[in-house]
């Protein structure tokens, strides 16, 4: 559980190894050095453009559907369809999840859902009484928003007793308040989720290549980088941006 170490977290970008007082370069660096314990192998099944963006978006989302039972007979809502979400539904559809729903404000990608593998949608902006409609009907909700103005009240409405709801999402902002008979009446659970351990992105590799996984990824060349960005920003990606250094490739070949 090194993810929630409590000397601190160290993340592959911007993260300082306050020993040596050096920060991490991130994925922008040619090379980077690790402890072996943190380095794991790739299966040759999965392209390594596709396993990019499993090392942060995939195994954030991976590691809570795997920590609560999502599985068969589990009924499973996924907040958010971006490069968070889109995972959210390929791995809880893999998992072999009874229903998999698909929560946005609009249904400008409900195509894009029922292509991932959502059986359902909710457009929590658009849907007249989505709360009471769907109410008991999920028993765990990931949540992967990252604006704390979100329905939450209506959000645990949806789920049945005893149901989780898992922020993996990080808003800058207070989430909103939680009126407490919305847990007690059902006995809910709220948690939260941090990316996963080696051992847990190692599973979801091979987990990943037995499935035949692919998220959805535009490949960019670096020199893009910062339009990337702003792209990124005004949701333009579907759903992941992979930057590929041009100039290293050419030197390898």
């Amino acid at each position: 559980m090194e993810q929630h170490c409590g000397k601190g977290f160290v993340g592959t970008y911007n993260g300082l190894y306050r020993e040596h007082n050096y920060w991490s370069m991130g994925g922008y660096a040619d090379y980077t050095r690790v402890a072996a314990h943190f380095a794991v192998k790739i299966p040759e099944r999965v392209k390594s453009a596709d396993a990019a963006p499993m090392m942060c978006g995939g195994i954030t989302v991976y590691a809570p559907l795997k920590n609560n039972d999502a599985g068969p007979g589990k009924k499973v809502g996924i907040v958010g369809l971006g490069g968070l979400g889109h995972f959210g539904v390929l791995f809880a559809k893999a998992l072999g999840c009874e229903k998999v729903v698909a929560i946005s404000r609009r249904r400008n990608k409900a195509k894009d859902a029922e292509t991932l593998g959502a059986d359902d949608f909710i457009a929590t902006n658009e849907d007249e009484k989505w709360e009471k409609k769907h109410s008991r009907s999920l028993d765990l909700i990931i949540s992967t928003v990252s604006s704390p103005d979100m329905p939450l009240s209506g959000y645990l409405r949806l789920l049945r007793t005893n149901g989780t709801f898992i922020q993996v999402g990080a808003p800058e902002g207070d989430l909103p308040p939680i009126a407490a008979f919305a847990l007690i009446a059902k006995g809910c659970k709220v948690g939260g989720s941090q990316i996963g351990s080696p051992k847990d992105i190692e599973e979801m590799l091979q987990f990943a290549a037995a499935k035949a996984i692919k998220p959805w990824i535009q490949q960019r060349p670096m020199r893009e980088a910062n339009q990337g960005v702003v792209d990124f920003e005004e949701g333009k990606a579907r759903y992941r941006y992979v930057l590929v250094n041009e100039d290293k490739e050419q030197s390898q070949l």
